[in-house]
């Protein structure tokens, strides 16, 4: 004999079920990325409505300033839903000024730092002897010295400011006067014309000098030293970058063809690469630059 269905009982398992799944999306809800994955530190995290630096800072266990550090330009006080922020790892410094110590991430290029931090491949190359550009590892720990940094304390702002917050200039770390031995060093070219002399442009950006030439002419080493990159860089084309004595660098950019390797060591005339033919100008342009610690010198107080 069929039994008859007791009112509600078949209604109370669905009950359930929906009561379970309505918990589930509470709770999933309220779980935002760092409740499901642990610490965000070391990773991008995109906001979510509510989120502030200073809980997201918390919740990584870093200090606030170097979280601000790490993403210049970010207005905290302007966070959007779906924004992206980088979350510096305990093992990542930003001290004021620079150079901060960053931590390598996929897809990671000396060209994309530079463009985050508002620097130059040029420089972060310069800063990091040994380190191939081209063969840069997750995980690898490089210094990033800094044109300018971002403010870090929001009393810097406009109390009816809403826009992000652009870098504010500041000077590379001083290395102190140039050495008395740096001078009457040859220019790079035997043949050259200045088609561009060092010094800001209209908009206040520091050019480094550019070089005109003829087809086929060679780049050589203003002094004796030791190439610590001959490669690739984005913007760039292919580039050597010399440390010679005494803290001094000199960059050869926009070659065609390298004439030696990382590591070789070179005395003043060795050749360095060919110069190539600039795309914008149409011109055969050696892209110099001249370096003191880093910090970037007029050639001209050096070179005859």
């Amino acid at each position: 004999m069929a039994q008859r269905p007791v009112a509600g009982q078949g209604r109370r398992p669905r009950l359930a079920l929906i009561a379970l799944l309505s918990l589930m999306t509470l709770l999933a809800g309220c779980a935002g990325p760092s409740a499901l994955h642990g610490s965000p530190a070391g990773e991008w995290v995109t906001i979510q409505r509510g989120d502030t630096l200073g809980e997201i800072a918390k919740r990584a266990d870093v200090p606030l300033v170097r979280l601000r550090r790490f993403n210049p330009g970010v207005d905290p006080r302007g966070l959007a839903v779906g924004q992206r922020i980088l979350v510096p790892s305990g093992r990542e410094r930003a001290p004021s000024g620079g150079p901060y110590r960053y931590q390598v991430r996929p897809g990671d290029t000396y060209s994309a730092i530079a463009r985050r931090f508002g620097t130059s491949p040029v420089s972060i190359a310069s800063a990091n002897p040994g380190v191939t550009p081209t063969d840069l590892r997750v995980g690898q720990l490089v210094s990033v010295p800094l044109h300018g940094a971002a403010t870090s304390s929001s009393s810097r702002h406009s109390a009816s400011s809403s826009t992000t917050s652009r870098p504010t200039p500041r000077p590379a770390p001083d290395p102190g006067p140039v050495p008395g031995s740096a001078k009457d060093w040859p220019w790079p070219l035997d043949d050259y014309r200045v088609a561009r002399h060092f010094g800001k442009d209209g908009r206040g950006t520091l050019q480094p000098m550019l070089l005109a030439t003829e087809e086929g002419a060679r780049a050589k080493a203003v002094a004796n030293g030791e190439v610590r990159f001959a490669g690739s860089m984005r913007q760039l084309g292919r580039v050597v970058i010399v440390h010679h004595p005494d803290n001094l660098q000199s960059v050869y950019a926009l070659c065609d063809t390298l004439l030696v390797d990382s590591a070789q060591r070179v005395s003043r005339g060795t050749p360095l690469c060919t110069v190539g033919q600039h795309a914008a100008t149409g011109r055969h342009d050696l892209l110099f630059d001249m370096r003191h610690g880093g910090k970037p010198i007029d050639p001209r107080t050096i070179l005859r």
